[in-house]
């Protein structure tokens, strides 16, 4: 940001470079702007365009990763299960492939023992489709068997949750859904410095940008994005976005723009309006470089309608307001400027006078 606030900076100054009894100045009357070069552009805003300007650069922005309609766990390698066979508690007992928490661990191959059946292959299963399995092929011996299948400790799956959140961390997945927010929120949750608009997601080798605060703010729930495993969730630092305030106002400055949309009526407002009888009500200007052009907008904020008009200008990251000096002050600055001058010649040309005498 700071080569862009430079180049702002420098396009501004190289603009107002026009000066007047050595003060900056820009041409307020439409006439003295037909003298400016052809590739700076004019906008003078109100009513008719105003609505053009009125919404931020960057608005909500939906995710071009397809949503998936629905969350099932499929079991992996490390996952341990349980396996009950009602009225059979023979089958129910520790085997060799039973850990001491009370579950059959999923081999590295994705299977694992049970009793007379032997292998049952896991790995990429649902629990339901386990159940299945086992429950027909213990038909052989029992009649009728019947099996409940379960997850113990869920180990296979996970999510990262990494950058600007109060603790980076693993998330396990499990049999419910686990959204992207609620990823996040186990991650501690974001720190005041997170731009949840900007969020990357990657996935099966592809990064996605997902506009969180979307679906905080606007309800796109197609935002909060159900996890899925090696899932890589990236929350970035909030990048500094500034307007800044030039000129004939009480306190210039610069304007945050990263944490909320900022009218230009706000702005002036906020650092304390124009700056009184100093101020050119004509000459409130915004220097905007769109594309390789300025454009520069003018406002006139001498009556309420101009104000009204300045609630409705969203500023953009890199904007230079400028508030010209009015002709009278600067008149009245140039005369105060020679006054002491024209006294001390008179002073001389009396002392000359008495002398001669």
């Amino acid at each position: 940001m700071r080569p862009m606030r430079q180049l702002i900076l420098l396009v501004a100054t190289m603009v107002l470079s026009a000066c007047a009894d050595g003060f900056t100045s820009f041409p307020v009357t439409p006439e003295a702007q037909q003298e400016l070069t052809p590739d700076i552009n004019i906008i003078r805003l109100d009513a008719n365009n105003i609505a053009s300007f009125a919404r931020p650069a960057r608005g909500p922005q939906r995710t071009t990763l397809r949503a998936a309609t629905g969350w099932e766990y499929r079991v992996g390698t490390g996952d341990l299960l349980s396996v009950i066979v009602f009225d059979h508690p023979e089958l129910n007992i520790s085997t060799g492939e039973e850990t001491s928490v009370g579950g059959f661990s999923v081999q590295a191959d994705g299977s694992f023992f049970y009793p007379f059946i032997g292998q049952v292959q896991a790995r990429g299963r649902a629990v339901q489709d386990i159940r299945s399995d086992i429950a027909l092929r213990l038909a052989e011996f029992i009649p009728d068997p019947q099996v409940e299948v379960r997850v113990t400790q869920f180990s296979s799956q996970h999510v990262n949750v990494a950058g600007e959140v109060n603790a980076p961390s693993r998330q396990p997945l499990n049999t419910v859904a686990l959204t992207m927010l609620e990823a996040i929120s186990a991650a501690g949750g974001m720190k005041n410095t997170a731009d949840a608009s900007r969020i990357t997601l990657q996935r099966g080798g592809q990064v996605y940008p997902v506009d969180l605060q979307a679906f905080l703010e606007q309800g796109y729930t197609e935002n909060n994005l159900v996890m899925r495993d090696g899932d890589i969730v990236t929350v970035p630092r909030r990048q500094t976005q500034e307007a800044f305030l030039l000129g004939e106002i009480v306190r210039p400055a610069t304007v945050d723009l990263s944490i909320e949309p900022v009218t230009l009526t706000q702005a002036l407002t906020r650092q304390g309006g124009l700056s009184g009888v100093r101020a050119d009500a004509r000459g409130v200007f915004v220097f905007r470089i769109i594309g390789s052009q300025m454009t520069v907008f003018q406002l006139e904020t001498g009556s309420p309608t101009g104000l009204l008009l300045g609630t409705r200008f969203v500023l953009q990251a890199g904007d230079v307001v400028y508030v010209t000096r009015s002709p009278l002050q600067r008149w009245n600055d140039t005369i105060s400027r020679l006054l002491p001058t024209i006294q001390a010649t008179a002073a001389i040309d009396t002392t000359l006078g008495n002398l001669q005498n």
